[in-house]
């Protein structure tokens, strides 16, 4: 086979993987809308899909809501569906980003502590301030969470270096202490109400979305969504290593600096709105490479897909298997999340022996 040949060969090879995973991600979308629509159906309530698009295309169109299923669907189903989207897509697209600098295939979004500062900051708003407004609870959780990233960041730069390790470390640490307030103040509290309301938001929960939450976590997901995978060429190199992103013109340090703060301030903004849900960012990006392949400006729009399905799929689940009672999304997703977990690491314990294999095989050559 001459250079010509091999050339075009090379190009087939790689239209082709583009092709296979634009059907891929067309495929994933359809079924979102698909798996959306159904969760607008489902409930106490039974609605037809029919009349679950003509209540959304009145609406768009400027229409008034029609008799009580408009009401349902408009006012308490869909809010929730889109915030199931927005937070499960940019979970798992924070957890497919964090795997990658990290070079760790168990890093997720809450290792930097993220989780855990929102829900001190939640637990503040409720049990020391005394406040019941949806929206300063909301606020609390964004604080917190902020104030964590940057106290991650803080720690892990106290040496001059800022390696992943380094920074897998501070995040465990400032993880586990704001944990331990957190625990303090509920034990603390002489509201019983107040403290259930605190554990409930902490295992995740799509119960009261507010618009403005909904709005602002929609902009910026969409936004860092964007601008990841624009940067999906640094984050395949990160991934590669530090010695391999500085061959190709990159501060791994510097980089790496910027993509977990951008990440870690989107993935505030919408834990802010739906409190602590497990497993959505370990799990999803997994799947995802084996669906796309690794490199990230496919993996990420692809983690970013699963991550709405799946969560869409979980709070149908928490809605209405014990309906009236509401059972919180983060046990939905945990009971999903670590059978495929487990799953995904025999298939990769699998793969890992077939390789091994492969390299212990004889190769005889002719001289």
């Amino acid at each position: 086979m001459g250079p010509t040949s091999a050339s075009s060969a090379i190009v087939g090879d790689l239209l082709a993987r583009r092709r296979r995973v634009a059907a891929c991600l067309a495929l994933l979308a359809v079924a979102l809308v698909v798996v959306a629509t159904a969760a607008a159906c489902i409930g106490p309530v039974p609605i037809a899909p029919a009349d679950v698009v003509r209540v959304i295309v009145a609406k768009l169109g400027g229409g008034e809501l029609d008799g009580p299923a408009g009401t349902i669907v408009w006012n308490t189903r869909l809010p929730r569906i889109l915030m199931a989207i927005v937070a499960g897509a940019m979970l798992a697209a924070a957890g497919a980003v964090f795997q990658a600098v990290a070079r760790n295939g168990l890093a997720d979004p809450y290792l930097l502590g993220i989780n855990s500062g929102a829900s001190t900051g939640a637990a503040v708003v409720v049990l020391v301030v005394g406040s019941g407004s949806a929206l300063l609870f909301s606020g609390g959780a964004l604080v917190g969470a902020v104030a964590a990233i940057l106290l991650v960041l803080l720690l892990s730069s106290t040496a001059g270096t800022r390696g992943p390790f380094r920074i897998v470390l501070a995040g465990l640490a400032v993880g586990y202490a704001l944990n331990a307030v957190t625990s303090f103040l509920i034990f603390w509290s002489d509201s019983p109400e107040a403290a259930r309301s605190v554990l409930f938001w902490l295992l995740g929960s799509l119960a009261s979305v507010q618009p403005v939450t909904l709005m602002t976590g929609g902009a910026i997901t969409a936004l860092a969504l964007v601008g990841l995978v624009v940067a999906g060429p640094f984050l395949d190199a990160l991934n590669s290593g530090d010695d391999s992103a500085r061959s190709v013109g990159i501060d791994p340090e510097r980089m790496r600096l910027a993509l977990m703060a951008a990440t870690s301030a989107a993935v505030g903004v919408v834990v802010a709105g739906v409190g602590g849900i497990g497993f959505v960012g370990l799990v999803i990006p997994h799947l995802a490479r084996h669906l796309v392949g690794s490199r990230h400006r496919a993996v990420l729009p692809a983690s970013a897909l699963l991550g709405a399905l799946l969560l869409v799929c979980a709070d149908t689940v928490a809605r209405t298997a014990l309906a009236p009672q509401e059972i919180p999304v983060g046990v939905v997703t945990g009971v999903i999340g670590a059978p495929v977990l487990l799953l995904l690491l025999r298939g990769g314990r699998a793969d890992g022996r077939a390789r091994d294999a492969r390299d212990a095989r004889p190769s005889f050559t002719t001289s």
